[in-house]
């Protein structure tokens, strides 16, 4: 019997020299203490629970995105659906229209309401011989997939304004329905949890702020109800998304998605073989305790290791979902004064069990809740270079956080009164612990087609007007891959519809450096990717590289990005007179040392965003295929880029580095330019691939 183990406290051990003898441990602090718990009545809860559920699940319900306050699709024709008894007769009623149904073996029924116009409130009410249920407050206006990663999860609390933004959110025809993270390999038919929610200075917090700028713009444009439909998760890549039939069906996914493992087990066996081929160079390695305790003696050479920054997860840095035990290692220069005074040794914060090794010998065990600050006793460190190995356990709390440091870089250093080393930087190096017990979290990029599975695939047929999507980030080091992936997930959701409905998505925005084009840029090469995508029937795109954050992954406007995927459906969906779009390169004529550019989407003509008048972000090149920043301007319609040095021209870019933060060409109504390029060299991702 597994007993429940509540950690009270902290505790700290620290080793110190004793003369004439061997080091002692000092506890430092109050004790950890663990309690018991009341196992047997958890135990009889449990079996309770289950008694309950087998009773109800044959018990009339319906699919769980029909609850109160939930918005249906207008204009088209409405499927309902929920479960019953095996064999039922089941009548539902809506708006006046009535419909019957009978229960499959499963206890699954299906009806399907003719189509209304926007309007509401309504009541759906379904009844069995065996019981009945009524939901209220229904709406009929136009329901949008909000969907991709972090960028469309990110809240309207965490965005820009929100203390004004929430004053002014009375909008009870705007509603939301959060699709809960879960992963499935086989496609489940039901969400778990979620309930419609009325936007209200008390919720509007939690909605998609993307997905809630863009409702409130469409809203008070059209006075359409407007219901988001959140299904989204942080981090996630387009495979995740994808289902396996799509994937058995591209030239591109084929054989992943016909290798799909059939249980978790599987799954969790091959992402490890992928780690320890990614680290140790060989997917088959068997590692033993005592192999990983050399990595505790004096002289063991890490240099091998992950090199990356030890802060944050380490899901992020090739050591995917990993719960477990780990190392990490730095060495440290030490100067001469520093070696005979007692230090302090800055670890940032990680509530997990530590052991802190220098120069191979053990000098602070335990663990320690908030910004960890370790006195190290005096000549512990060595003149110069000293080698620093900490030993960690997984996360206690949050027990899902698996490893990495928590809180600030600056909280990683080594200090005397007098003299502070930064710890901070990516040349730490890592390794997990092989040989010690450890699992795997069952998250958004184990295994492609998961997400889909379980996220979307219990979403259909619920009626949609659209999707707006915003991801990329996760699969930028796959951008030329993803001019396949991309397209191939959008297809793959209009056929599981059979609808070609509105696809908008977001264009990644600015982040990280802005290096030139022969430097070569991943963003830049995803960016293409996406408005290679366009080519799509009913797809549209927000350009967003003049609102980014290059020193965040989180821009917090998500006020301009909503109205810009707002454009293009107030435009293609509502049959409004706006312009949709930023400039988009058409055509290149290329004479001597200059090119001239031609736009579509000028509207009110080509503007230059800089208080000079000077236009910037274009760089040329020649035969030779090396890029030099150019001299551009506007002339008319056009855009004229000549080369510096009067050389031939063969090539122009624009805005081609992962952060574009000198672009500044937009038209009149205030779109931002798409970046582009003339040419079709090949790329830095074009060797990247989904294993």
């Amino acid at each position: 019997m597994e007993r429940d183990k509540e950690l009270t406290n902290f505790a700290w051990l620290t080793v110190l020299p004793k003369a004439g003898s061997e080091a002692i441990f000092s506890l430092q602090g109050p004790r950890v203490g663990w309690c018991t718990n009341n196992f047997i009545m958890k135990k009889s809860i449990i079996f309770v629970f289950v008694l309950f559920s087998l009773e109800s699940t044959a018990q009339l319900h319906l699919a769980r995105l029909f609850t109160d306050h939930a918005v249906l699709q207008r204009q088209k024709p409405i499927p309902v659906w929920g479960w019953a008894n095996p064999g039922e007769e089941v009548s539902v009623a809506l708006a006046g229209q009535t419909r019957q149904a009978k229960t499959d073996k499963n206890g699954k029924w299906q009806v399907k309401f003719s189509p209304m116009e926007a309007g509401g409130p309504y009541t759906l009410a379904a009844s069995t011989p065996s019981g009945r249920l009524e939901i209220s407050d229904i709406l009929i206006g136009d329901v949008w997939l909000c969907s991709g990663q972090s960028n469309m999860e990110w809240t309207v609390a965490q965005s820009a304004n929100y203390p004004e933004e929430k004053k002014n959110a009375g909008f009870p025809n705007i509603r939301h329905f959060k699709v809960q993270h879960e992963v499935s390999l086989t496609p489940e038919e039901d969400l778990k949890s979620g309930d419609w929610v009325v936007c209200e200075a008390q919720t509007v917090g939690d909605f998609t702020a993307v997905g809630f700028y863009f409702a409130r713009e469409v809203f008070q444009k059209t006075g359409v109800p407007i219901g988001l439909l959140n299904s989204s998760w942080g981090g996630s890549q387009v495979e995740s998304w994808i289902s396996k039939e799509a994937m058995c069906g591209s030239d591109v996914l084929k054989s992943y998605g016909e290798k799909l493992p059939k249980n978790w087990e599987e799954a969790d066996l091959r992402l490890e073989r992928s780690i320890k081929k990614k680290l140790l160079g060989n997917p088959d390695a068997s590692l033993s305790p005592d192999d990983e305790k050399k990595y505790l003696q004096p002289g063991y050479d890490f240099s091998n290791w992950l090199k990356a920054s030890p802060m944050w997860q380490w899901d992020w840095k090739g050591i995917w979902a990993w719960r477990g035990n780990g190392f990490m290692a730095k060495t440290v220069e030490i100067p001469a004064e520093m070696t005979g005074q007692i230090t302090t040794l800055g670890l940032a914060e990680q509530f997990s069990y530590n052991e802190v090794y220098i120069n191979g010998k053990l000098a602070a065990a335990g663990l320690l809740k908030g910004t960890r600050q370790i006195l190290i006793p005096a000549d512990t460190w060595k003149p110069g270079p000293n080698s620093l190995v900490v030993k960690t356990n997984k996360a206690i709390e949050p027990e899902w956080y698996g490893l990495g440091l928590v809180g600030s870089e600056n909280d990683l250093y080594v200090s005397t009164p007098a003299q502070k080393i930064s710890l901070a930087g990516d040349d730490w190096r890592l390794m997990p612990s092989f040989a010690e017990p450890h699992s795997f979290a069952h998250s958004s990029n184990n295994v492609g087609t998961a997400i889909y599975n379980a996220m979307i695939a219990p979403l259909i047929p619920y009626v949609i007007r659209g999707a707006l999507w915003y991801q990329g980030e996760t699969n930028a080091g796959r951008a030329y891959e993803y001019r396949h992936s991309f397209p191939l997930m959008i297809g793959d959701w209009r056929k599981r519809w059979n609808e070609e409905f509105p696809f908008y998505f977001v264009q990644l925005s600015s982040y990280g450096a802005s290096q030139n084009s022969n430097q070569g840029s991943n963003w830049a090469e995803l960016r293409e990717a996406q408005t290679m995508t366009l080519r799509l029937p009913n797809t549209g795109m927000a350009v967003t590289t003049d609102i980014g954050d290059p020193h965040d992954i989180h821009p917090r406007n998500k006020q301009d990005v909503g109205k810009r995927l707002a454009a293009n459906a107030l435009k293609f969906v509502y049959q409004q007179d706006v312009l949709h779009s930023g400039p988009m390169y058409e055509s290149v004529q290329f004479e001597n040392d200059k090119a001239i550019l031609a736009f579509k989407y000028v509207g009110g003509g080509l503007m230059v965003d800089d208080k000079y008048g000077y236009l910037k972000g274009f760089e040329v090149a020649g035969p030779d295929r090396v890029f030099h920043y150019a001299k551009a301007e506007i002339e008319g319609a056009k855009v004229v880029v000549q080369h510096p040095g009067g050389l031939i021209a063969t090539s122009v870019r624009y805005a081609w580095s992962d952060a574009p933060e000198d672009a500044n060409l937009f038209n009149a109504e205030g779109f931002p330019a798409c970046p582009f390029r003339t040419d079709d060299w090949e790329g830095v991702t074009v060797k990247g691939r989904f294993e």
